[in-house]
């Protein structure tokens, strides 16, 4: 496996180290392919992340989101019964998932259906944040709070 030495990178910038360390987690993550997943772009600012979880009740499920980072951990209960297999094709074994979150995402729903755990992502940008449109005035430019005084 190829990897990448960012160490030149933290010689020459400041303060992208968090992306640096995200690269090498994206990088690590990317070969574990247990569950698989899509992750579809629904609107502008709506994400939609789904997980193949075949086998797993929604009370095996857990989704955690802390610190922007989405946590889906699915864990089997122990099944005591004897069985006999002759092709065993669903892992159904334990798993960690974890997704990064960019500022301001949030996680607005989670379903279960026919095998397929659907998480409905949004980013909600704070007022402060959001564009806003500056109106121009017509006419005389307002004095200066120094001109006013002078006056």
């Amino acid at each position: 496996m190829r990897t990448i030495d960012f160490s030149p990178l933290y010689r020459s910038v400041v303060g992208f180290d968090r992306l640096a360390d995200l690269l090498d987690t994206a990088a690590a993550d990317g070969a574990a392919g247990y569950p698989p997943y899509n992750i579809e772009r629904t609107d502008e600012n709506a994400y939609r992340v789904e997980i193949a979880v075949a086998g797993f009740r929604a009370d095996e499920l857990n989704i955690e989101v802390k610190e922007n980072l989405l946590t889906v951990t699915g864990r089997k209960a122990a099944n005591d019964e004897p069985r006999r297999f002759l092709h065993r094709g669903l892992a159904e074994r334990n798993f960690e998932r974890r997704f990064q979150l960019a500022d301001y995402v949030l996680v607005t729903e989670a379903n279960l259906a026919d095998g397929l755990l659907s998480i409905a992502l949004k980013r909600e940008l704070p007022e402060a944040l959001k564009p806003r449109r500056i109106e121009i005035a017509l006419g005389q430019p307002s004095l200066i709070e120094g001109e006013k005084a002078a006056a």
